[in-house]
């Protein structure tokens, strides 16, 4: 995990409801984010180019080998990635991402992504997103690539 992911890991505030502590202009993304929502993820941490996001692991999230799906830690990912690189009214979207397993958890554990910008420029931006465990272990490396549409979040 990166340093700024590690600081910003442990400056987290205490988890709160993801469609009310969020700040805008992802305050409105994550209120109709309803797949988030339904996955029990809560905002950790909002601010232009950083996010955390974390979700405890249920036994519907878990795969044939009882460890936990492999989509689901990529979903966590992604939408502490999306809250990161929605910096302001311009509708952003992602790219392209990609993933790197490093451990694999289980039912009862509590997963936190956190979302670094690592560039933005024009309408595209490079996010860094380390995934850890309850105890900081890292579970897993995201890089998501972003893309500015011309349409407002304010509309």
């Amino acid at each position: 995990m990166t340093d700024a992911a590690t600081q910003a890991t442990a400056e987290a505030t205490e988890a709160g409801d993801p469609a009310t502590d969020a700040p805008r202009p992802t305050r409105a993304m994550m209120q109709r984010d309803l797949a988030s929502a339904s996955l029990g993820m809560v905002v950790e941490r909002d601010e232009p180019g950083l996010a955390v996001v974390s979700m405890r692991v249920r036994e519907d999230m878990t795969n044939g080998f009882r460890i936990t799906h492999g989509g689901l830690v990529f979903t966590l990912a992604d939408t502490a990635f999306a809250i990161a690189c929605n910096e302001d009214d311009a509708v952003t979207v992602a790219a392209g991402a990609d993933i790197t397993f490093l451990k694999s958890t289980v039912a009862g554990q509590t997963l936190t992504a956190t979302a670094v910008r690592r560039t933005r420029s024009g309408r595209t931006g490079l996010y860094d997103v380390s995934i850890v465990d309850e105890h900081g272990d890292a579970v897993a490396e995201f890089r998501g690539r972003s893309l500015s549409t011309n349409r407002s979040s304010v509309e």
